[in-house]
Order: C-alpha cells, then sequence, then structure tokens
C-alpha cells in the first residue's frame, strides 16, 4: 500500500486518533473538519451554540431512527444522531488531498449479500401483492446489504476509499468520509435531500435509475429508459411526496424546475429541483422533511410501517442524511445555513465489518428481477468506486493511439434528442406548481376558513396550500385530534386522503374518517371529500367499494368530471363502483333526502367525483403534479360545496 507522504497536511488524521469528516462539495477543493463528537437524542438537541450562545457550526450524522421524532415506527437499533462539533476548518486544493491520500486497493473478505437474489425477488412480489396491491401506498424502498470482511487499518481504509472516490466517481453532490470512535462512514452521495440557505429551501429529488451498459451510455440506450413509463411515474410519485414536505415548510409551497439528468460512473438518474421560501429553523425543516420518499417510499408515515414489515434489521444510518449546519451572520430569522445530502452509495465500517446498504423502489409495475439488478447496480456503484470490485473501462478501438488524449464525453443531456425527451415529460405536469406562485394573491374565496383533516398522507399540506391560494384559511388537523367543535366552526371541511382499506372496520383511523363525512353530510354543512374520504362517502351513499384489478398508484388520466374533462393524477387501490351510466344517486336521513350526482367512467361505472348539496368529492388527487387541471377542478368543486 502507498504510505502518507511525511509531508502530508493529512497526516495527523491517519496517524492519530482524533475525529475527522472530508468532504467534497466542488471540482476543485476538500474541507477537513476537526472538532469534538457529541452524541445526541432528538434533532432539537444538536449543540449549535455553546455554553456562551455563540454560534457553532456541526456535521450531524441523522440515522433512520429519528424518524420516531415524526411518531414513524422503525426498527430501532439505538444509532446516536452523532454531532461533530466542528472546531479547525481547513480548505485544501482536491489535487493536494489526493496526493496525500493511500491509494492501494483495500482487501475485502467473505463478500456478498445478506439477503439473496431469489429471497430479494420475493420480497419484491410480496410487496407489490400486500402493500401496494391493499392501498397501504404509491410506492416503498426495500434495502439489502452487501457486506465484507475488511482486515485493513479503519483510517487507512477510509482514506484510501475517498481518495478512490474523487478519482473515479463523477456527479456526486458530496464526497465524504466521516471518522469517528467505532464507526466510518465513506460515500459518494447524489442526492441533496434538502438545503436552506438565505430562507431558500431546496429539495432534490432523484429517481429512476439507469444502469450502464458495458462500454458507457449513449443517446440511444438512454431514450429507451427515458421512454420507459415505470421510470417516468416513480420520478413523479417522489416529486409528488417532496412536494408535501415542501409545502409543510415553505410559505410559497415549493415550485419545480428540471427534469435533469445525474449522470454518474455507473449510472444516470432523472431529478428535479424544489425551492421554496422559509423562515423556521433549519433544525424543524430537517424533522419535517424525514425522509426522502426516494429511499423510503409514499406516503411517509406508512412507508416507515411497511418497512419495518419487510426489512428484518435496522437501517442504521442508511437513508438518513448528513447534515452541516453552518453560522450564517443573520441577526434576524435562521441563524444557520443547512446542507443535507441523503445517506446513500456510502460504505459503512464498523468492528472489521463493510456494509454497502442498497435499496430499489418498488411500485406497481416493478418486475422483481429488475429490481433485484438495480441492487446490484447501486452496489456496484459504489464498491466499484472504492476499488473494491473492478471498474468498468469504455473499450477503446482496435486502431485507436493509446498516447493520444481522451476527450472528455460531451455529457448526455446536451444531446438535443435527449433534451426534448426529458422536457416532454413537463407536459404532464400541473402548471401550479411549475410556475412563480404569488402568495399574496386575494383568492376566490377570501374571508372563508377551511379545516383539512389529515388522515395520514401529507398530500394535505399541498391541498392546504392550494386552499390558501384559493383565498381560504385552510389549517390542518390529524384525524385522532380534530373535535366536533373545530369542525362545526369551519366554513369548509377537507376530509382528506390515506392509505388503507376504506372498507376495514377495525381501523380507528377509517373509523375517525366516517365520522367527519357523516357529521357534515348529515349536518348539510359544506364538505369536501378526497380519495380515501371520497370513497367512505360513496359508501355512505350506498355505493359499493371494490379494489381494482391493477392499481392506480401513480397514474394521469383524463376524466370527465361534471360536464368538463380534466387531467387527474390517481394514487388508489380501491374504487367506488356503479352500474355504467348511472348519473345520480340519492340518501334518504331521518329529516331529508340528499340528492347526488355522479361522476363515473361510461365502460367500468368506477366513480370518479360526486357532488350534491353542500357536498363534493373526488377521487383523483387535485393537488398532485399529474393534476393539470387539478386548480381549475378544485375551484369548482369548492365552489359547489360552498
Amino acid at each position: 500500500m502507498i504510505g502518507p507522504d511525511p509531508s502530508s497536511p493529512l497526516l495527523h488524521l491517519l496517524t492519530g486518533d482524533a475525529p475527522f469528516a472530508l468532504i467534497a462539495r466542488d471540482p476543485d477543493t476538500v474541507e477537513v473538519l476537526t472538532g469534538d463528537v457529541v452524541d445526541v437524542e432528538l434533532l432539537a438537541d444538536i449543540p449549535l451554540t455553546d455554553a456562551d450562545g455563540r454560534h457553532r457550526e456541526v456535521l450531524a450524522l441523522v440515522p433512520f431512527r429519528q424518524v420516531r421524532e415524526r411518531g414513524f415506527v422503525c426498527h430501532d437499533d439505538g444509532a446516536p444522531l452523532r454531532c461533530l462539533v466542528i472546531g479547525e476548518r481547513t480548505v485544501l486544493p482536491r489535487a493536494e488531498v489526493m496526493a496525500s491520500l493511500p491509494s492501494s486497493p483495500v482487501e475485502l473478505e467473505g463478500a456478498g449479500f445478506d439477503i439473496a437474489d431469489e429471497e430479494y425477488a420475493d420480497i419484491v412480489r410480496r410487496v407489490i401483492a400486500d402493500e401496494i396491491g391493499r392501498g397501504e401506498g404509491a410506492n416503498f424502498v426495500i434495502r439489502r446489504d452487501f457486506v465484507a470482511g475488511v482486515s485493513a487499518d479503519p483510517r487507512v481504509a477510509a482514506l484510501t476509499w475517498f481518495r478512490a472516490l474523487l478519482e473515479h466517481e463523477r456527479g456526486a453532490y458530496w464526497t465524504f468520509a466521516v471518522v469517528t470512535e467505532g464507526h466510518i462512514a465513506v460515500g459518494a452521495s447524489p442526492e441533496a435531500h434538502v438545503s436552506a440557505q438565505d430562507g431558500i429551501v431546496t429539495m432534490n429529488p432523484i429517481s429512476g435509475t439507469f444502469r450502464h451498459p458495458a462500454g458507457g451510455a449513449t443517446a440511444d440506450t438512454l431514450a429507451e429508459f427515458l421512454h420507459s413509463t415505470k421510470e417516468t411515474e416513480e420520478l413523479f410519485m417522489v416529486v409528488d411526496e417532496e412536494l408535501k414536505m415542501m409545502s409543510a415548510v415553505c410559505t410559497d409551497g415549493g415550485r419545480i424546475t428540471g427534469p435533469h439528468l445525474k449522470e454518474m460512473s455507473r449510472l444516470t438518474h432523472t431529478e428535479y429541483m424544489l425551492r421554496g421560501r422559509s423562515d423556521l429553523d433549519p433544525r424543524d425543516i430537517l424533522r419535517e422533511t424525514m425522509f426522502a420518499p426516494t429511499v423510503t417510499g409514499s406516503p411517509m408515515q406508512n412507508a416507515c410501517t411497511v418497512i419495518a414489515r419487510h426489512e428484518t434489521s435496522p437501517r442504521g444510518y442508511y437513508s438518513g442524511v448528513a447534515a452541516l449546519f453552518t453560522p450564517n451572520g443573520a441577526v434576524q430569522g435562521p441563524t444557520h445555513d443547512l446542507d443535507a445530502p441523503i445517506l446513500i452509495r456510502t460504505a459503512y465500517l464498523v468492528d472489521g465489518r463493510l456494509r454497502v446498504p442498497v435499496g430499489a423502489t418498488l411500485v406497481r409495475h416493478s418486475d422483481p428481477y429488475g429490481e433485484v439488478g438495480e441492487t446490484h447496480g447501486k452496489a456496484a456503484g459504489v464498491l466499484g468506486a472504492i476499488g473494491a470490485i473492478p471498474r468498468d473501462v469504455p473499450a477503446a478501438p482496435a486502431d485507436a493511439d493509446p498516447d493520444a488524449p481522451v476527450a472528455e464525453r460531451r455529457p448526455l443531456a446536451e444531446d438535443p434528442a435527449i433534451a426534448a425527451l426529458l422536457t416532454s415529460r413537463n407536459d404532464r405536469l400541473a402548471p401550479f406548481w411549475m410556475n412563480p406562485q404569488d402568495p399574496d394573491e386575494t383568492g376566490p374565496f377570501a374571508g372563508r376558513t377551511a379545516v383539512v383533516v389529515d388522515a395520514e398522507d401529507r398530500f394535505t399540506t399541498m391541498l392546504a396550500h392550494q386552499l390558501r391560494h384559493l383565498g381560504l384559511d385552510a389549517r390542518i388537523v390529524h384525524w385522532s385530534r380534530v373535535t366536533d367543535s373545530e369542525m362545526d366552526a369551519a366554513d369548509l371541511v377537507v376530509s382528506g386522503p390515506g392509505p388503507g382499506d376504506p372498507r376495514d372496520d377495525d381501523s380507528a383511523r377509517i373509523a375517525a374518517m366516517r365520522r367527519v363525512v357523516t357529521r357534515r353530510l348529515h349536518g348539510g354543512a359544506p364538505l369536501l371529500a378526497v380519495c380515501l374520504s371520497h370513497q367512505i362517502l360513496a359508501d355512505q351513499l350506498g355505493i359499493d367499494l371494490a379494489p381494482l384489478a391493477q392499481p392506480h398508484q401513480g397514474l394521469q388520466k383524463s376524466v370527465d368530471v361534471f360536464g368538463e374533462p380534466a387531467s387527474i393524477g390517481f394514487y388508489n387501490t380501491f374504487t367506488a363502483r356503479v352500474a355504467p351510466g348511472t348519473t345520480a344517486r340519492g340518501l334518504s336521513t331521518v329529516d331529508r333526502d340528499i340528492p347526488i350526482e355522479v361522476a363515473a367512467d361510461a365502460e367500468t361505472g368506477d366513480v370518479y367525483a360526486l357532488r350534491g348539496p353542500a357536498v363534493a368529492s373526488v377521487q383523483g388527487h387535485l393537488e398532485s403534479i399529474l393534476s393539470r387541471d387539478g386548480m381549475r377542478t378544485l375551484e369548482r368543486l369548492i365552489a359547489h360545496a360552498l
């Protein structure tokens, strides 16, 4: 192994025992951070100030188990929320750092996946059938770990891998090594989960994975990937899920730009950028955005439950974040900026064991063996970059001059055909989330109040944002806490979407949503019911409920909503169904008859919307980025209910 240069400014990192971090966030430099380690219990405990109130820079490794702060379930391994309180920061030229670090490969022993390929394929089948097929959510990420023994000195291994990533992995958002007592993390994360700088919050959903063929990617092979319905819908679903988070932390709800390509050494991904304004403490922003749907699934709360059912071991730091909090000198507002990449494409070394966790996003179109291949590709991306397995080297033509300079390949995103394919994706999306939004605009329902009842799908944050855009004073109340008095005081109650079977008599959540719908319906008070609540309303009206033959998770459909065509995004596994041609329905109560109009598919009888005196409902998600006509349809239904 090539040893350290005695004159190297990094020699103390190899020979000492103090904790440190190396971070490369630009092409030219590496940040060297040293300080003291403090483990804390909660995000709010991250020590951004010292005993005298002075602001400090802190690098925090946030484990997946922190989802407990949001009331979500997980396999709890006790992984600490580890904070490196930075005492000294040095910025060095990247070339100088690479020249100073060891470079010989670190040998692995007994390498392989902890879950066999066939077993993982079986897990994929079960998730599609038992979770997506039963309405538990739109997509879920289930991981497996590549594991091996490592006999090399841990610090030498960490610095060797970091150098290899700098040399061989391109396109990373952060390339990093974090070395603390008993724990090492080295990675090249492609994805910024969330950042906050000068009041601007940015999220970067990346989804869809193109594994480069032998010899490298070409415009033709990439175009085939970009035409994939599965990969396109996978990206749209995670954008929707991160818009839920943006709507919770940003006053303007967030605006989408993209899509872009994220080109790396062995993989290419598609991505969007989401930006909005917020004055929240960055620790609160981090809490409200735990964690990225690209590595968990959606809806987020149920995704955690599904992960706990199908993963047999804790995640540790996988799918958590590395969060760098940097003082910004502000006198008012947030005192620290935040930069937090997702902890993926990361190798962990603890007690001589290497672990590289990888996961595949499972959707209704998933092929079990295709998802097995995706996990191999993701693991190979890390292992190849750190030199643990052979790297792919494109073959040179037989008559090539071996001494000729190698021309740098033009990014595939610059190919006109690829650029056109990317741009065309936005033709399907809702202009509301693509265009700047004026938070001061006076909407048509100004002066009215709305209570949005959350049934554990944070699409309600997007709904509430759109309601405010329409002028309503809207607030969200969880299903377990909503009271009759606050419902009765609201001009409009929006009974929200959620996972699960609307026929489930054992679910306290379903029972609570039935109470919301029944109280407003029978009291003649304005009600808008969405997705799950639309199905509950239909059940109250005596309309049959049935599972769909194929779940409509992340599906865009053009449907007729009371005489007006609308392009709407659907996320449903169950449907209300009437006889084809049915256009009206009635409900008789003890004191009145309630006539109901039905908008249903002419061939299947699947009910897309209902409306009657002071009530309207819709099966689709008008707030979704897939609902091009969402705002127009939402305004129509609210106007009817009010």
